[in-house]
């Protein structure tokens, strides 16, 4: 098995501005590339929906050494209902913190030091109170299961992952594939995993002949592959190839071609104002038709 990184997690979000200002002003990311697209993804990167959508990705810096955001928006559809899947994705930033309580945005300190917030859609966030890593600031994203045991057997024993700490008490578990890269923590919700309709995905790069083997071993074992080895096309950008896979409990998971990953993940200098662009249509519209009702 050749080295795989971990790249992002995807969102789907219904409101794009205010989601845009969380990630920017808040969080403190910047926007590393956007893209729009007229119909929906062979791999489903959108979800379930057809139609117009736009992938925007967020993050302290670019992929090749960074776990980013993935915000997926899909035009005409406002909101989504969240299930117990996602459970946060944990960060160290003593800067996030005070930009929440300038900007007045909720904050609940969890644990010494730890304050969990939202964005936009309800999906949480856990800023640690601390200085700024130089490195990726993002330590882990937890997603919930409802068996811990087969969870780890999938993620550690069919998917290479190393088991970096365990804790039957509270069940829970931290699994990665670099010490320095973003952690996976699985814990036990108590009951069955609901995806609600925003059907999130975490995102794994690896070499390029890796991927038919990840396939035929889903077969093997008989585990559910969503997307067999398809290429996705960016317009005017590289061609990627991907497998996009189900854990036990249908967390989707995305590996994709790394060389190619890294050409098409390449930051995108105009990629802040191509959002602002969007947006500010968007907003202009949508006053035209409450302008347009009023009449």
């Amino acid at each position: 098995m050749g080295a795989r990184r971990a790249l992002h997690f995807v969102f789907k979000v219904g409101d794009r501005p205010r989601t845009a200002r969380f990630y920017r002003q808040l969080l403190g990311m910047s926007v590393l590339r956007h893209e729009e697209f007229e119909e929906g993804c062979k791999a489903s990167c959108n979800g379930p929906y057809d139609g117009k959508w736009s992938k925007t990705m967020v993050g302290y810096g670019p992929e090749d050494n960074h776990f980013v955001a993935e915000l997926t928006y899909n035009y005409g559809i406002g909101e989504y209902r969240l299930g117990n899947d996602f459970l946060g994705i944990t960060l160290v930033s003593s800067q996030a913190v005070s930009n929440a309580k300038e900007m007045g945005w909720p904050l609940k300190e969890v644990t010494a030091g730890v304050f969990e917030t939202e964005a936009p859609g309800g999906y949480k966030f856990y800023l640690e109170d601390k200085e700024q890593l130089k490195q990726d600031p993002v330590l882990k994203v937890t997603l919930g299961v409802s068996d811990l045991r087969k969870s780890i057997s999938y993620w550690s024993d069919l998917l290479g992952m190393k088991i970096y700490e365990k804790d039957e008490e509270k069940q829970r578990a931290l699994l990665g594939y670099a010490d320095n890269q973003c952690k996976l923590e699985l814990k036990t919700v108590g009951g069955a995993v609901d995806h609600g309709t925003a059907f999130g995905r975490i995102a794994f790069s690896c070499a390029k002949e890796e991927l038919p083997n990840i396939e035929a071993l889903m077969k093997k074992e008989n585990q559910k592959i969503l997307t067999p080895l398809v290429s996705l096309d960016t317009p005017g950008k590289a061609t990627v190839q991907v497998v996009i896979l189900a854990d036990p409990d249908g967390h989707e998971i995305c590996f994709v071609g790394d060389e190619a990953f890294r050409d098409l993940s390449k930051v995108d200098p105009n990629g802040d104002k191509l959002l602002n662009d969007v947006s500010n249509r968007q907003t202009f519209i949508f006053i035209l038709i409450m302008d347009t009702c009023r009449i």
